[in-house]
Parts: structure tokens; C-alpha cells; sequence
């Protein structure tokens, strides 16, 4: 392991990129910490130390930005608007012809630029919000300190354009990791912001809990890692042998590879959209009840009582059955098999016991609603462990190993892994060849 440090660190192009990735990734980290102008730094603190939490989405964008968002700070928006924005342009494709038309013809640089078109508009949409929660006092829960002392509009407006501007930042930020750096820069940030809170988390479960549910904390961790590295790992392959054509001088061909079917085709998107479809509900009622334990409406109180804590059975059923039925939905509009077909039977390749075409289509179809079946499944196994661990443990719903975090760190530490290692076997194919 130390050696293979070592390796990279003397490979002058590598050492580049990864001192940029670090610089970028440290940028990102500090601007955490920088509040938004018109933000009472010190009643924040107070108020987070009263564990005061909005619950729902916002949780979940907290963790995403690295705890910005509960803090107030000028990147309290993080990549969530951008993440939400590239979702929708995925689930856009399938009904606006444009973006199809787009999609048939590889121009992905069109499709980017509209992505972060609708990311700012999103930034917009969530930075109002957010200034809103944080003036009424509802984004830290039932926290009596005001956090935002200025009440007039100019202020507000600043805000707004400020948590605008660091998402924009945020965009760019992960775009020069991509181009200059190692690795998917967007990834890397959220795997950045989710890693910086694992020793809090830890520490908080530790010092509170004891230090018994401490190790076992640990324990179930390490497995859970163990099995998300496994399952992420797998993948069903489907061999494909191309036949002999020459093209002038040339034999193209005759030779035999395999389509890999992973066995976590949708990732983390179900968990994302189950969270984000099941907070809805919660904020809506909030609306007739004023808060959680307020009057109102007995919807209102049925939604806050089962559909507000993640600890509670109808929420996790629910949370699960959202889980599996999103990753059949995903997986069906990002996994065309018609199209894999056709692009094989248009350069001579075949799945042996399968006739081209239509035949081929249906194995495709077959294997891939199999595998989606055991993957949406994982994912709901794997999302529920914090949910269980609230029970079980009585440690908090910001427990570290479990749902969505486990998967983004373990899938964007691999894939990290692998480009370093096939950027090191670029390097070295030259001299071996000498």
C-alpha cells in the first residue's frame, strides 16, 4: 500500500492531479464554515448544540453538504441542486424529444449545459426556501435563538444570492476536479462531505450511548462495508461474440467479450428519491399543524406521527417499498435493452443460443429485471440498517454506516481506486514495453 503511494506521488502528471483534487477538495471543506451574510454564527451553534434539526430532505441535504446546510453557510446548498437537476434531465430524456434527439446523437456537452441551467434554477428555488425556514425558525427544529437577526428584504436577498453563488461555485468546483484532478469531481465532493462527518457521528454515539454500542456500531459497520464492496463489485456478464467482416484490408472482429449487467444498476437514486418523496408529506403538513406536536388536522397529525421518524414501521415499510419500486423505475429508463440489441446486431455481435434481435432483446430484458430484483432489494437491506439501528442501538438518525452514505463512500472510493490504478498502468505500459 505504501509503496504504491509512493508510486503515485513520483509520477509527475499524477502528483498534479492529485494535489488539485486535495487543493479543491480543502476549498470546499473551509467554505463549509463561512456563514451566509445576515446569519447569527453563534446562535447557530447553540441551537445545533440543542440538536435541533429540521428532519425530513433536509437531513439528508445536510449530510450531503458536509453539515453546511444546519450551519448556515455560504455552501449550505452543496451539490444537491445539481444532483436533482441531472435526475430530472435523466428522467426528462425519455419524454422530451429534444433531449432524446440529444441523447441518439452523443452531444452530452448540450446536455450538460442544460443541466446546470436547471441546477441554478434549482439553487434559487431551494436557496428561498432555506432563507425562509431560517428567518421563521423552523430550519433548526423548536431553537428559541433567532438565526437570522436582520429581518428586511435586502437582507434576505443577499442570502439568497449568496447560497446561489456558493452552489454555483460548488458546480464549478466539481467540474475542475473532473477535467484537471482524479476522478468524478461531484462524487468526490459529496464522498468529501459525507467522510467529514463519521468522526462526529462516531464520537457522539460513543460519548452518549457508552462506548458498547460504540463497538457495536463499529462492527455493524465494518460489515456493512464488507457486504456494499461485494454486492458493488458483482456483476452478471453476458458473452457476446462478433463475427469476421473485413473492411478493406482490414478483418474486424471474431473476437468474444461479455456485456457486464451490475448487480446495483440504479445506486443510490432510489434512496434519494424514497427520502426525498416521503419528506414531502411531513413539510406539507407542517403547514396545518405549525409544528410536530401542534394541532390541526388529523391527517396532518396521522402524517407527522408515522411518516416524520424514521424509526417508526409504517414509514420504514413505505421507505422500502419506495426503494424497490424506484430502482425497477430507474433502471428501466437508464438500461434500454431494445437499443443494446440493435447496436449489437448492427456490428455483427451475438449472444450464443440467441438470434439477433428481438430473441436478444428479451434475454437482455430477462437477466435485467432478475439482477434489478437482488439489487432493489440490497439497496432496501442496506437503507434500512440506520432506521433499524435507531431501534436497536438508540443511536441517533444521523447514524454513519448505513443507507445512501455507505454507498456513495464505498462506489466513489472504488471507482477512485480504479482510475489511479489504470492511470498507473498507462504510465507503466510504455517502459515495460522498452
Amino acid at each position: 500500500m505504501l509503496d504504491s503511494i509512493t508510486r503515485v506521488f513520483r509520477t509527475p502528471d499524477l502528483r498534479r492531479k492529485l494535489l488539485i483534487t486535495l487543493g479543491v477538495l480543502t476549498i470546499f471543506r473551509l467554505g463549509s464554515f463561512i456563514p451566509a451574510p445576515g446569519v447569527n454564527a453563534s446562535n447557530v451553534q447553540a441551537c445545533l448544540s440543542m440538536g435541533g434539526s429540521s428532519g425530513g430532505i433536509y437531513d439528508m441535504v445536510n449530510m450531503f453538504s458536509g453539515g453546511a446546510l444546519l450551519s448556515v453557510s455560504i455552501l449550505a446548498l452543496g451539490v444537491m441542486p445539481y444532483i436533482t437537476a441531472s435526475i430530472m434531465m435523466q428522467l426528462m430524456k425519455v419524454i422530451v424529444p429534444r433531449l432524446q434527439e440529444l441523447h441518439a446523437n452523443g452531444d452530452q456537452a448540450t446536455v450538460t449545459q442544460y443541466t446546470r441551467y436547471l441546477a441554478v434554477g434549482m439553487s434559487a428555488l431551494n436557496a428561498t426556501t432555506i432563507v425562509t425556514m431560517a428567518r421563521t425558525g423552523n430550519l433548526l427544529g423548536s431553537c428559541p435563538l433567532p438565526i437570522v437577526t436582520d429581518q428586511g428584504f435586502m437582507t434576505s436577498l443577499i442570502m439568497v444570492i449568496s447560497l446561489v453563488a456558493g452552489s454555483v461555485l460548488v458546480m464549478w468546483m466539481g467540474e475542475k476536479i473532473t477535467e484537471r484532478g482524479i476522478g468524478n469531481g461531484m462524487s468526490l465532493l459529496i464522498f468529501t462531505s459525507i467522510a467529514s462527518g463519521f468522526p462526529t457521528a462516531l464520537g457522539t454515539i460513543g460519548r452518549v450511548q457508552g462506548w458498547g454500542v460504540f463497538a457495536a456500531v463499529i462492527a455493524v459497520g465494518l460489515v456493512t462495508i464488507t457486504l456494499v464492496v461485494l454486492v458493488e463489485q458483482s456483476q452478471r456478464r453476458i458473452p457476446v461474440v462478433y463475427a469476421k467482416r473485413v473492411v478493406g484490408r482490414k478483418t474486424l472482429g471474431g473476437n468474444t467479450t461479455f456485456l457486464p449487467i451490475k448487480v446495483n444498476m440504479a445506486g443510490v437514486i432510489p434512496v434519494i428519491f424514497a427520502s426525498t418523496l416521503l419528506s414531502l408529506p411531513s413539510l406539507i403538513a407542517r403547514f396545518f399543524t405549525g409544528n410536530q406536536s401542534g394541532g390541526g388536522p388529523a391527517w396532518a397529525q396521522w402524517v407527522i406521527t408515522n411518516l416524520t421518524k424514521g424509526d417508526h414501521p409504517v414509514y420504514m415499510v413505505i421507505y422500502t417499498l419506495f426503494i424497490i419500486g424506484f430502482s425497477f423505475f430507474y433502471v428501466s429508463i437508464t438500461f434500454e435493452p431494445k437499443e443494446i440489441a440493435m447496436n449489437m446486431k448492427k456490428y455483427g455481435g451475438f449472444v450464443p443460443g440467441f438470434r439477433p434481435g428481438k430473441p436478444t432483446e428479451r434475454l437482455l430484458k430477462y437477466v435485467s429485471d432478475r439482477i434489478t430484483t437482488a439489487g432493489a432489494l440490497y439497496i432496501g437491506v442496506i437503507a434500512l440498517i440506520p432506521l433499524i439501528a435507531l431501534v436497536l442501538l438508540n443511536a441517533n438518525q444521523n447514524f454513519p454506516f448505513g443507507g445512501s452514505a455507505i454507498l456513495i463512500i464505498v462506489g466513489v472510493g472504488l471507482e477512485t481506486v480504479k482510475q489511479i490504478s489504470s492511470q498507473m498502468e498507462q504510465r507503466s505500459y510504455p517502459a515495460l514495453m522498452r
